[in-house]
């Protein structure tokens, strides 16, 4: 199934400008040029000044999103009949944690004569198809090899799962995922409960849950951190304020109605979540949260999380580019969102190393010199408030999320954030020279406590 089925053609592969993109580059190199050339220290003092006031007001608006998710929509009432449900789930080189998947979806609670599943696997992963055929797989769950042709990558496996699905709606799930097992059933009340016919998607929360042994894992704390913020604090209040947001790449659930609409997922897009959620807003759809969560594992060393963050930051650079060919599309309300998310995502990537190195760099010769450190206000000011809206996102989130979030991973996570302008390197270099390679995440098996021996442990924590 192609998105050119869909009123917005645009795809990840196009990869010329588009007239208005074209008009957009030249006035900015050219009207750059032309201030270098003319004074080039007045046009740097513009825009390292326009940068400063860029991130005021990403703050402004993480702020924002912190007050609005404090006022959060009551749950929805249980549906008074249950659709056919599909559940896909696309998997490359998981011999490892297939079974742990298996059993994970297993445990759903949902009728089993209106659940059907498919793994999505791949003719050539032989090891992934031999663990799949030792597996005992439930009645309702099936294995199906995707047809050769076309990009080898998640969506395109997914696209092929959407074109057998029998479901009404549909949710996606990934490899190392522990979905609640109440989930589908909260989806289905929040689709029953929609007035408009016209709520498309639900993001249920990711919340990160660290391996045995990794407790002190500078990268998974930190990643349980951003995870907590994001799916904990800014999508559930995106959508309470009526945005489009990037959907996750896993536990999302659709109407099948609304997705075929929109022709499925962009097969060359590497985050084609965050750029699905966008293309449905543009076909007049709406998205939501979901509350009960999905536990997965994070990336803990180097080696597993710089391929994972490397995609996003290109897939994000891929979804920016294919939707604003065409920014008239999403209205003032798309506009904003993708601005403050994929946007100020990219330059906040590409300016947290220069800055971190500026305040240690202004420091150091301060102290070598003999002098108290001087900086201009302003920019400290920024600084100070950049971090400080990040620090209270991240706490609200994690208390939230029931994930550790000490004075220490505030004071450390500067570090963190300058990781991902070596990211954003490696993306660029990807984009230009890979551009629809996919940088797989190897998962492992997780030893860590079930689904339900987690929400015992939660709601002990709330109770305290």
């Amino acid at each position: 199934m192609s998105i050119l089925t869909s009123g917005y053609a645009y795809r990840a592969d196009m990869r010329s400008f588009g007239l208005g993109q074209s008009i957009a580059v030249a006035m900015a190199v050219g009207g750059l040029g032309w201030g270098l050339a003319a004074n080039g220290a007045v046009t740097a003092m513009v825009l390292i000044l326009l940068a400063q006031i860029i991130f005021l007001v990403a703050a402004a608006w993480r702020v924002l999103l912190i007050l609005v998710s404090l006022r959060l929509a009551p749950d929805s009432e249980s549906a008074p009949e249950l659709p056919r449900y599909t559940v896909l789930a696309a998997l490359l080189d998981e011999a490892e944690i297939l079974p742990q998947l298996v059993e994970r979806l297993d445990a759903i609670d949902y009728p089993r004569n209106r659940l059907e599943g498919f793994l999505l696997l791949e003719a050539h992963d032989h090891p992934t198809l031999d663990a799949a055929a030792r597996c005992r797989l439930p009645a309702w769950l099936k294995v199906f090899v995707v047809p050769p042709g076309g990009p080898r990558t998640k969506p395109a496996a997914l696209n092929a799962g959407l074109a057998v699905a029998s479901g009404a709606l549909l949710t996606v799930y990934d490899a190392e995922d522990d979905p609640d097992p109440q989930q589908l059933r909260e989806a289905v009340a929040r689709f029953a409960a929609d007035p408009t016919g016209r709520l498309a998607t639900l993001q249920a929360p990711l919340r990160i849950r660290l391996p045995a042994g990794s407790e002190r894992s500078f990268i998974g704390r930190q990643f349980a951190v951003e995870y907590a913020a994001l799916f904990e604090v800014t999508l559930p209040a995106m959508a309470r304020l009526g945005f489009p947001f990037p959907l996750g790449g896993t536990s999302n659930h659709f109407s099948v109605r609304a997705l075929r609409a929109v022709g499925g997922w962009d097969a060359h897009n590497v985050t084609e979540d965050a750029d699905l959620g966008f293309r449905l807003w543009r076909s007049g759809y709406r998205l939501g949260t979901l509350r009960r969560p999905t536990y997965e594992t994070p990336p803990c060393e180097m080696i597993d999380w710089l391929p994972q963050r490397t995609r996003w930051l290109k897939g994000f650079m891929q979804t920016w580019g294919v939707h604003t060919r065409s920014p008239a599309g999403l209205g003032w309300r798309g506009c904003l969102s993708l601005t403050m998310t994929l946007g100020l995502s990219l330059l906040a990537a590409v300016a947290h190393a220069p800055s971190l190195a500026w305040l240690i760099a202004t420091i150091a010769i301060s102290t070598v010199a003999g002098l108290p450190p001087e900086a201009p206000r302003f920019a400290l000011a920024v600084l100070v408030v950049g971090m400080a809206s990040a620090w209270l996102n991240g706490k609200i989130g994690t208390r939230r999320a029931g994930v550790p979030y000490t004075a220490a991973d505030m004071i450390i996570a500067p570090a963190y954030w300058s990781l991902l302008t070596l990211a954003f390197g490696h993306a660029v270099w990807r984009l230009a020279a890979q551009p629809f390679a996919w940088d797989k995440t190897r998962h492992r098996r997780d030893p860590a406590l079930t689904i339900a021996a987690q929400a015992e442990v939660d709601a002990g924590r709330e109770a305290a």
